[in-house]
């Protein structure tokens, strides 16, 4: 018996988006370039091979590929890269999609960033409709910054954060944990956020892709350790608050502030995954940590009427699994995932 059986799709009847264990696909991440003009060390090599622009999806053909996830039941829709600011002309598409958000079809449309781009953006995005926004900032020390992106210049990324904070963005900041690193900031990176009226999430490092001058064990801090060190300095108290993705929440009773954790490694969070990840190519992965892929460029190139982009999308939710491979530890030296996280998309 095929465990995969290629499913029929009706045109007149596009059904809502179930995986084989009922979970609704309801959270398309969406990547609109590989590019980033950051080298961060725990997410890419220095000296980075970039897609031709000739394999990217057109503006159109990302407009086209969204909606078409929308007519099926999708009602979050978070834009990422590499550095998404980055793409030419991505205010386009940012408006484009906003009818979505206009005809109800639609929630949430919002944007994963580093910020060296928000303050020129910021303003307009929120004029598409996007109200709430992820940037990622590590350190609050500015030579500890450059150090770990490479090329980034801190004053402009915080620059940033305060032009979205005045154009009325919902603003949460995310830290990877790093061993050795940023470990002493862990406090400060939480009081910095809620200050500001900011939800702090934390992340562990993931293994994807290979990176220079070490191994991800060196970097891996559970996230465990990071609550530890917050309990020291704050309580912290279980809330229910979700945001869609895979973050589990606390209340800081001192600040008022929210903190979230997210663990793929020490507690995945696979039971109630509803997100699927399509990259600036095109390509499909139905989970962030398996290799397993569907091509939706080829149908949405070869077909106008939307029918066989359809069918491809059922296929491959058909073989969305139930869980991720993630492992992290000095036997296994090969990164999980081959591929990087800029070229899945953040």
């Amino acid at each position: 018996m095929n465990p995969h059986p290629k499913i029929a799709y009706d045109p007149t009847a596009p059904a809502p988006l179930l995986d084989p264990f009922g979970r609704a696909i309801s959270y398309l991440r969406v990547s609109v370039t590989d590019r980033c003009d950051f080298r961060c060390v725990y997410c890419m090599s220095e000296h980075m091979q970039f897609l031709p622009r000739r394999d990217l999806l057109t503006l159109e053909e990302l407009d086209r590929l969204c909606t078409a996830f929308i007519e099926r039941g999708t009602r979050k829709l978070r834009i990422t890269g590499g550095e998404p600011l980055m793409r030419r002309d991505i205010l386009s598409l940012f408006e484009r999609l906003s009818r979505h958000l206009l005809s109800g079809r639609l929630e949430e449309l919002t944007l994963t960033t580093n910020g060296s781009q928000l303050e020129r953006f910021a303003r307009a995005l929120a004029d598409c409709g996007v109200n709430r926004i992820n940037v990622s900032l590590d350190t609050l020390d500015a030579e500890r910054f450059r150090q770990l992106t490479r090329t980034g210049d801190h004053a402009r990324v915080l620059a940033g954060i305060d032009a979205a904070l005045r154009a009325g963005l919902s603003v949460k900041l995310n830290a990877v944990a790093l061993k050795g690193v940023n470990e002493d900031e862990f406090v400060a990176l939480t009081r910095f956020a809620h200050e500001r009226g900011m939800d702090m999430t934390f992340i562990e490092v993931m293994p994807l892709g290979e990176i220079d001058g070490g191994e991800r064990i060196d970097q891996y801090v559970p996230l465990t350790l990071v609550r530890e060190r917050l309990a020291e300095r704050f309580t912290l108290a279980e809330i229910d608050y979700r945001s869609g993705g895979p973050a589990r929440y606390m209340r800081v009773a001192e600040t008022g502030g929210r903190v979230g954790f997210i663990t793929p490694l020490s507690h995945n969070f696979c039971e109630s995954c509803n997100r699927v990840r399509v990259t600036c190519t095109g390509t499909l992965f139905m989970c962030l940590g398996q290799e397993d892929a569907a091509d939706l460029r080829a149908p949405l190139r070869a077909d106008p009427s939307d029918v066989s982009l359809n069918a491809a999308i059922d296929e491959a939710i058909a073989r969305k699994p139930k869980g991720h491979d993630f492992v992290i530890d000095r036997a296994t030296r090969a990164p999980a995932v081959a591929r990087h996280m800029s070229t899945t998309g953040g």
